[in-house]
């Protein structure tokens, strides 16, 4: 076997290997916010667009699929801020875009002629109430309880 690295060279190392992942990280989260952008411009005049050649309700639906699409990029940009300020990787950004999603799919099978299955439905709702209880739980241990992972 050789010699172990020295650690200056490996600190040095771990370093460049952070701020070229911090910098991934901003070009990231700068595409999703152009992408979210985007989507809420493109919904907006869609739905404008639509609203005076289909039912406000199916225009609206539409409109609301991609408001919370836009609120999902939102979250997963946070996410990333977070993740380059504290170089750690926060749960709750997470769950809250999971928790996000689900409703966002709630709201289309609602939304649609043909009524859901219950089976589908029921496990969507079973999603929603795993993402609560683990917000609920994740807030109630505090962040001094995650301080030594």
């Amino acid at each position: 076997m050789g010699p172990a690295p020295e650690p200056k060279l490996l600190n040095g190392s771990a370093r460049a290997l952070e701020h070229v992942q911090d910098a991934l990280s901003i070009v990231v989260g700068a595409l999703l916010v152009v992408l979210a952008a985007v989507v809420l411009v493109a919904g907006v005049a869609d739905f404008v667009r639509s609203v005076g050649h289909e039912p406000v309700v199916t225009a609206g639906t539409r409109v609301l699929d991609d408001l919370l699409l836009v609120l999902i990029l939102v979250e997963i940009v946070h996410t990333v801020v977070l993740s380059v300020r504290a170089h750690t990787l926060v749960p709750e950004p997470f769950l809250v875009v999971g928790l996000v999603a689900v409703v966002r799919k709630v709201l289309l099978l609602m939304g649609q002629q043909q009524p859901a299955g219950t089976t589908q439905l029921a496990l969507l709702i079973g999603m929603v109430a795993v993402f609560v209880a683990s917000l609920l739980l994740i807030h109630r241990l505090g962040p001094e309880s995650r301080k030594g992972s």
